[in-house]
């Protein structure tokens, strides 16, 4: 009888020891199942993530271009304004050129007046013009005796001249010229030595 008490008892400790081994095959597959939910919702966080990252850099791509246009447009819009000032001071120094011109031709023939208060006054006015002109960028441009250029001068007259060295020369300025901030606002009429 001992012998089969045994071996019950043998039974009942195999079978004791096979469930084990079955909860732990269940708590296993339990625990794969758990895993692979665990590694898909990774996956899926990652995907998201990297989703969400691609997004955020055309989104700041997007910003960065708009920030870039808007540089550019105001930038543009600054230098048409300033473009804008610069032609409408120029128009209203070309139409103050005659004058300078009148007030020069007022002098040279005051040079041989007697008229002492004719010539100051004319000088004065001229002065005061011309200063007032320079301050905004008007520049007279010195011709007389310079080697003729194209890019200043334009020629109305040739007159031949004896010496070589005096050949290509501006002779005589028949109406001055002016730069205004660099640029050529009226070319010196020039007669020129051949």
């Amino acid at each position: 009888m001992e012998e089969k008490k045994d071996t019950i008892e043998e039974k009942e400790v195999k079978e004791e020891a096979k469930e084990p081994s079955k909860q732990n095959k269940k708590a296993e597959k339990k625990a794969e199942k758990a895993l692979k939910e665990k590694e898909e919702e990774l996956g899926k966080a990652l995907k998201e993530k990297a989703e969400l990252e691609e997004k955020l850099a055309a989104e700041k791509n997007d910003y960065l271009k708009l920030m870039a246009e808007f540089e550019t447009f105001r930038r543009r819009s600054t230098e048409e304004k300033m473009a804008l000032v610069g032609s409408a001071a120029a128009d209203t120094i070309k139409g103050l050129l005659p004058v300078l011109d009148d007030c020069e031709r007022a002098m040279a023939m005051l040079a041989e007046s007697s008229d002492e208060a004719a010539k100051e006054g004319t000088a004065l006015i001229y002065n005061k013009l011309m200063a007032y002109l320079k301050t905004r960028g008007l520049e007279v441009i010195e011709a007389k005796g310079a080697k003729f250029d194209t890019d200043f001068h334009e020629a109305v007259a040739q007159f031949p001249v004896p010496e070589e060295e005096k050949k290509g020369l501006v002779f005589d300025v028949v109406q001055t010229g002016y730069l205004l901030s660099g640029k050529v606002l009226r070319y010196a009429k020039v007669v020129v030595g051949v």
